[in-house]
């Protein structure tokens, strides 16, 4: 456990934290000149990509989720490439592949969208599972075998994965050991009627505003290695696990009527995400420290997808955010 630094220190790790964040500000306001309204897929967004993790958004068509990649991509300095999943893809479409070249008489090689600092997925449950395995090991992995030749993927490397709730058919849904590599999983929810007014506003004038490039990648790469600094007591992290566990062993949080609820509880991967996400909010909060607040704000994006829950559960119409719900008012905050 992390022993408690000194106020001097805090204090000091406070305004190294400002000066690395001061970034967050413009690039939000940026995004926002496209991105009417959607504050939390944005925060989203940036949680990870400071926390180099992938995100994966459900939301119904026309919310934005694409356009909220690529502006990302065009505000930072970076790549962007957009793979449209559907039954017949293969992995060699995602990764790429060996290519005869007639005129050396030898095969070169050919590399596939996911080299790019931003990779979107569209409705990434329409491929089969050979696909969506292919792009999720190189999400693990950060790197990509063709042939004999291994290649490490640039830096940074955000996935996001788009699904579509309503359209069951025809869809292979992803299994639990690969959702759990998504570091967050982001429901998206309607626009405003205000929101959505400025969004046909912009529309009907012909367009948004040109996003400019305010932001390099030197200062993404940075800004990831300042999120590790950024200070969590121990109380925070008893605080974290406390939620963890009470989603494998609810009984020893005064919750046993969540035992037949839930089939399988986070993984060691939910605390790490949880921790990572906890202090990467505190960073675009531009604090140096992380406080349960960030915690809270974070959990359900971080658990909502690592909590299995039973057919008694789904019998009862309770889902894995009432299931958060009750142990977040039920785990005593530090």
């Amino acid at each position: 456990m992390i022993e408690n630094n000194a106020p001097v220190d805090i204090s000091s790790l406070n305004e190294k934290i400002e000066r690395e964040s001061a970034f967050v500000d413009i690039l939000t306001s940026e995004i926002n000149k496209v991105i009417v309204g959607q504050k939390e897929m944005v925060e989203r967004l940036l949680i990870g990509l400071l926390g180099q993790g992938h995100i994966l958004l459900e939301g119904v068509p026309g919310l934005a989720k694409t356009l909220a990649i690529n502006t990302l991509s065009q505000a930072v300095h970076g790549s962007f490439s957009r793979i449209q999943f559907t039954p017949d893809l293969l992995p060699a479409d995602v990764v790429g592949t060996m290519i005869y070249n007639m005129k050396v008489n030898d095969f070169s090689i050919k590399k596939g969208p996911i080299f790019a600092n931003f990779v979107l997925a569209d409705e990434i449950n329409r491929a089969p599972a050979k696909v969506q395995s292919a792009l999720l090991e190189a999400m693990q992995e950060k790197q990509v075998t063709i042939g004999d030749e291994t290649f490490i993927l640039d830096r940074p490397f955000l996935v996001m994965a788009t699904q579509n709730p309503v359209e069951q058919e025809g869809t292979y849904p992803l299994p639990e050991a690969q959702v759990d590599r998504f570091m967050l999983k982001t429901v998206i929810k309607y626009p405003e009627m205000a929101h959505e007014q400025l969004i046909i506003r912009a529309n009907l004038k012909g367009g948004f505003e040109k996003v400019n490039q305010v932001v390099t990648l030197e200062q993404i790469a940075r800004a990831q290695a300042a999120v590790r600094e950024v200070y969590m007591d121990e109380k925070i992290e008893k605080y974290i696990l406390d939620i963890v566990f009470a989603t494998r062993f609810p009984e020893k949080y005064n919750l046993a009527e969540l035992k037949p609820l839930i089939n399988f509880g986070a993984s060691p991967r939910g605390s790490i995400n949880l921790a990572i996400a906890a202090k990467c909010y505190a960073f675009i909060k531009r604090r140096g420290y992380v406080i349960p607040e960030d915690v809270r704000a974070i959990v359900y994006d971080v658990l909502r997808h690592r909590i299995g829950i039973t057919y008694e559960a789904e019998a009862e119409n309770v889902t894995s955010e009432d299931i958060i719900q009750k142990i977040i008012n039920e785990v005593e905050v530090p």
